[in-house]
């Protein structure tokens, strides 16, 4: 890990960088992402590998999880930015590296990242060192959910334009809110623009989980309440979307693991698919 800075990211940002650029080290083509920017920005030690929480066998569905869900939200981002919208929203961005990604579609659309100050502020001094660019339509929303800043204020206030659709994501936070904090977001986000659109990831409950997953399901969440980051929310599918019919959003819709593997891990030579458990919350305004 790089020493010299300051501050260091979230942990849990760390862990997505490095997984998504293991599954191009060694998961077989076609990849269904391709980033090694985050590598390249958390610089880890040549062992990296051999870390518990990276090891390429026992990490492999969680990995592809966390490869499909960004593909999936890139994808609809593509056919969003065709359909005029100019807004992408990143809540709980962490180190995404979709604006050095794609440099060719920053012109086209403004980039707002919404995370912890010290996240943002060691990948802004990373991208620096790296000598990547931080475009003028990359905006960086720093904002403490914990200690109960105003998100969408701040939203505002980074030049976000309230009245400009736009497709917001939200993927690996709704677990570690309470049901009462999910609904709020919810609630904020159902004054986006008429055209907008929300990508949210939730997590289901251990029992809905694939029973030869839950195990590993069970341990991931004791690690996670060790860590200090407890699950707070987990919903079945049903709930999910009356959670977001609660809140006021009437045109939903559920994306489940399994037309997310029809969609991306067909026909694979090496058999990845994502773990159980993570499914996707469709919204538009």
């Amino acid at each position: 890990m790089i020493k010299h800075l300051h501050t260091i990211p979230d942990h849990t940002a760390v862990r997505v960088a490095l997984w998504r650029a293991m599954h191009v080290q060694v998961d077989a083509a076609p990849h269904v992402l391709v980033d090694d920017i985050g590598l390249k920005l958390v610089a880890p030690e040549a062992n990296w590998r051999d870390r518990p929480d990276m090891h390429p066998m026992g990490t492999r569905g969680y990995r592809a999880s966390i490869v499909a869900r960004a593909r999936y939200i890139e994808d609809m981002l593509l056919e969003q930015i065709q359909k005029g919208v100019t807004q992408y929203v990143i809540l709980g961005a962490g180190l995404d590296t979709f604006a050095q990604r794609h440099p060719e579609l920053v012109s086209k659309v403004h980039i707002f990242e919404i995370d912890k100050a010290e996240t943002q502020e060691w990948k802004k001094q990373r991208l620096k060192d790296l000598g990547l660019e931080l475009p003028t339509n990359l905006h960086f929303v720093p904002v403490d959910f914990e200690a109960g800043e105003n998100w969408w204020k701040k939203l505002s206030q980074s030049g976000f334009d309230l009245n400009r659709p736009a497709l917001v994501a939200s993927t690996g936070v709704a677990m570690y809110l309470t049901q009462e904090a999910n609904l709020a977001t919810l609630r904020q986000l159902t004054s986006l623009a008429a055209g907008s659109t929300l990508a949210m990831t939730f997590m289901l409950p251990t029992h809905l989980v694939e029973e030869a997953e839950r195990a590993q399901y069970e341990m991931v969440q004791e690690r996670a309440r060790a860590a200090g980051t407890p699950f707070l929310g987990l919903f079945k599918p049903e709930d999910m979307l009356d959670l977001a019919r609660q809140a006021g959003f009437k045109n939903l819709l559920h994306i489940s693991r399994t037309e997310i593997i029809q969609r991306y891990f067909a026909g694979r030579s090496d058999g990845l698919i994502p773990a159980s458990g993570e499914e996707f919350l469709i919204a538009h305004t």
